[in-house]
């Protein structure tokens, strides 16, 4: 047998070969296989055989084109939920918070990080004690990342949420009606 830095194992002197020259006392628990469900266990239907000893689902799965009548009438589904007014309600509503919340935080940043190299005496100046400027700006920059992810929190449950999940059910029940009743 070899090693993995290529030199074989069990030859020649050394702790190795006493080792594996010694009474074959655990013998059976070197034949015990170590059951690990993370690594042993197959993807979802890959590779898996049914009654026959065929693959029981495709090895690769079927290119667009070839899609059946349902999946093409779903996407179509899709694609109407897409252009509908509610789903461009929710979708203007996200944007109109979150395009200048990403703005005002990314220029707060920027001018935190600016400010340190370009005006370091202005950020060393004492505020109370031992405590500067940067110490509080720095602070500042927690402080506002918790406050603007408060602020999405609400603005979603308040604003989006309600429209958002009445969008997905529509959208799960239309699905449903196209594929005959099957989830």
């Amino acid at each position: 047998m070899q090693s993995s830095n290529g030199r074989s194992r069990g030859t020649g002197g050394g702790s190795e070969s006493s080792a594996d020259n010694q009474d074959d006392h655990g013998a059976a628990s070197r034949d015990v296989r170590h059951e690990d469900p993370w690594y042993d266990a197959l993807a979802s239907g890959w590779g898996e055989l049914d009654g026959a000893g065929m693959p029981a689902a495709p090895a690769v799965p079927a290119a667009r084109g070839e899609r059946d009548g349902a999946d093409v009438r779903a996407r179509d589904v899709y694609v109407e939920v897409q252009r509908s007014e509610a789903f461009q309600e929710v979708r203007g509503r996200y944007r109109k918070f979150v395009v200048p919340a990403v703005v005002v935080f990314l220029l707060w940043y920027v001018g935190y990080v600016v400010a340190a190299t370009a005006a370091p005496g202005f950020m060393a100046r004492s505020v109370v004690g031992a405590v500067n400027v940067g110490m509080v700006a720095g602070l500042g920059q927690f402080l506002s990342t918790f406050l603007l992810t408060w602020a999405y929190a609400r603005h979603a449950r308040l604003r989006r949420d309600r429209a958002a999940l009445e969008l997905r059910w529509d959208t799960q029940e239309l699905t449903r009606g196209v594929q005959g009743g099957a989830s």
